[in-house]
């Protein structure tokens, strides 16, 4: 009875509900996607004629993407294209100037320069005027062309062109692109921006490429000038390029071959091959890759490769490249390398090195020699401007989500959900605090934030109405909006030229409180270094004073450097512009026009005109797009509450 009851439940229909779906975060793909996207990545063709791929129900280069590579043979020259699809209102408002501006970023020629973009008609491209043309784009597409003998081609802007003008055939329109040449790495490539736009004025349409022809046709046809130009590859360096992947600790085309050849996870070498040669180098690879432990042994003519191997091989590769660059930005400093995947905790420290780690979609890199004596990878949010980073300046980077100090002291300062500035100044002066008012401009700017965000509320002028969780609401909202560790700039100045400057710097903020974090080795001690000095230097200055061994600094020795800064920086600025400086007083008012910023020791700051005379205004990223725009703004200490016409208050 009971075997009976058994099968008949076997049979019995069971409903599977599917995960709920969701608002919000990244679809799940379905089953088939997911297997044709890993018989693609595995380089597998579906049956037919010549292992012929399915056409293309749309777009343009449907029949050239079948056609494209047919007189190709296995010595053809190899190409690489990256190809990326952007839809222009999801991407982010800068996000076309970002990346023409990555592109075009110093350091990429052969020599060391910026980099300099170029057309199909001309070698100098107005980047500008072609950000303007594509303004009303529905979408864009970035391609990245690297050829393997790149260094062996003449020239690439000729090779690009030539790539160029083929698509425009096997496309059958116009097409208006720009590129540039990066020459940077171990493989010269190209980066090219093309319109999503066909056509001109009026009678143009969005450009739709066929899927088929952005995955296969497009790197046929570059394969073919390559091969063209350079001729085949000749069997001396076919098999001179295998011999070097044999080694290679990534993943190469011979992982790719033996994935291919695998039939549950077992490579079998038995049978004959027409190339025995290749055959021998799958081998010999595969003894790499036991020594590696991604691969076992079964007999004398099967492994069996271990699950995860691509991945894991392609980890691998990335952690090259990460050791590469690192040891670049440190040159001969010797330093422990961290490169953990997560940053477990804030950060402080000089860039050392930065860069892409994915050109394609604009990711960028810092290398920061810590403060606590170590060397640091960290992989920046997609996006995250490198401009505004400049080379040895100091920077802290923070993990996203974490709980922040500031936000304990207010949620502890507050009385009955109350937080006021004025209390808070009165407890750290009598608790003897350094420099009280810069400590409270700091809580300040915090609240602002979080005003903007809808977590606190500003019920007067210094007082603010905060709930009683707000150390994990704040925590939730910084967690929510970031990608990746949150990088706030502490000073665009190195600690050398920190010493003298006239100013508030970041030393002075070290010297105010203690010097706490710094480690007796690395850029740890080369800070406490350059803090003496900076202490001999305010000596000079009347700012402190020798008493006995000890050095005592002045009282609100910030406040009177940034007040000195400021003076020096306005009698310049009066010259230039021809109106009256305007210093501000705590809590008043400056309004005005936004017509410029300048970078300061102290710090960057607005400067706000009415017409008749003009203010330095504390700086805030929120003010950036009102440029030439009539704004007012609210200073107290070095904090800022910003307010724009006709809008609500977007402060600080």
């Amino acid at each position: 009875m009971a075997s009976r009851r058994d099968a008949h439940d076997d049979d019995r229909f069971r409903v599977k509900p599917a995960a709920p779906k969701s608002r919000s975060g990244p679809r799940s793909q379905r089953f088939v996607s997911q297997v044709l996207k890993a018989v693609s990545k595995a380089g597998a063709v579906a049956p037919g004629p010549r292992g012929a791929r399915p056409a293309s129900t749309f777009g343009r280069g449907r029949v050239a993407a079948g056609m494209a590579g047919n007189r190709l043979g296995a010595n053809a020259r190899r190409v690489v294209v990256k190809s990326r699809f952007v839809v222009l209102k999801k991407a982010a408002a800068n996000s076309v100037a970002t990346h023409l501006r990555y592109i075009e970023r110093d350091g990429v020629t052969c020599d060391g320069q910026r980099g300099h973009a170029y057309g199909a008609a001309t070698d100098a491209v107005d980047l500008k005027a072609f950000e303007e043309r594509g303004q009303g784009d529905r979408h864009q597409f970035r391609f990245i062309v690297s050829v393997e003998d790149a260094g062996e081609l003449e020239e690439l802007r000729s090779y690009t062109r030539e790539l160029m003008r083929r698509m425009e055939a096997d496309l059958e329109t116009r097409l208006d692109w720009v590129a540039v040449d990066h020459w940077d790495t171990d493989n010269p490539h190209t980066h090219v921006v093309l319109r999503g736009r066909a056509g001109e004025g009026k009678k143009g349409h969005d450009l739709v490429i066929a899927p088929d022809y952005m995955a296969h046709g497009m790197r046929m046809r570059a394969s073919e000038i390559a091969t063209e130009w350079l001729g085949p590859r000749t069997e001396l360096e076919i098999r001179q390029g295998l011999l070097r992947e044999v080694e290679q600790e990534r993943l190469t085309s011979l992982d790719r071959a033996l994935l291919r050849q695998a039939v549950v996870d077992v490579v079998d070498l038995t049978g004959t091959s027409d190339n025995r040669e290749r055959q021998t180098m799958l081998r010999a690879r595969l003894q790499r890759l036991e020594a590696m432990a991604l691969a076992e042994r079964v007999d004398a003519n099967r492994w069996r490769l271990v699950p995860r191997m691509e991945q894991t091989l392609t980890a691998m590769g990335e952690r090259g490249d990460i050791l590469r660059a690192m040891h670049r930005a440190m040159k001969s400093e010797e330093r422990e390398l961290v490169m953990e995947a997560s940053l477990p905790a804030p950060l402080i420290g000089r860039i050392a090195g930065k860069g892409l780690a994915d050109e394609l979609h604009d990711r960028g890199y810092l290398v920061l020699d810590g403060i606590d004596g170590r060397a640091h990878y960290l992989k920046l949010p997609t996006g995250a401007d490198l401009t505004a980073l400049p080379m040895g300046g100091i920077v802290e980077a923070r993990p996203p989500g974490q709980e922040r100090v500031v936000d304990r002291n207010i949620a502890t300062g507050a009385r009955d959900g109350i937080y006021k500035t004025a209390e808070h100044l009165a407890q750290l002066k009598q608790a003897n605090g350094r420099d009280p008012q810069s400590t409270v401009d700091a809580h300040v700017r915090r609240l602002e934030a979080l005003r903007r965000a809808g977590i606190v509320e500003r019920i007067a002028d210094g007082v603010w109405q905060v709930p009683p969780d707000l150390t994990e609401k704040a925590r939730q909202h910084d967690g929510q909006k970031a990608t990746g560790p949150t990088i706030e700039l502490r000073s665009h100045l190195s600690i050398d030229q920190q010493v003298r400057a006239v100013g508030a710097t970041w030393l002075d903020k070290q010297l105010v409180g203690g010097g706490s974090g710094l480690a007796a080795q690395g850029f740890g001690a080369q800070v406490r270094d350059a803090m003496q000095s900076r202490a001999h230097f305010l000596v000079e200055q009347g700012l402190a004073e020798h008493r006995g061994s000890r050095i005592v600094l002045a009282g609100n020795l910030l406040s009177t450097l940034r007040r000195r800064e400021l003076t020096t920086a306005a009698k310049a600025l009066q010259e230039q512009i021809g109106l009256a400086y305007r210093p501000l007083l705590d809590g008043e008012i400056a309004t005005g026009i936004y017509r410029r910023s300048v970078q300061l020791a102290s710090g960057r700051f607005a400067v706000v005109s009415d017409g008749l005379g003009f203010s330095l205004v504390p700086w805030r990223p929120v003010i950036e797009p009102k440029l030439g725009m009539s704004v007012s703004a609210v200073v107290r200490g070095a904090s800022v509450t910003w307010q724009f016409q006709k809008q609500r208050n977007l402060s600080m």
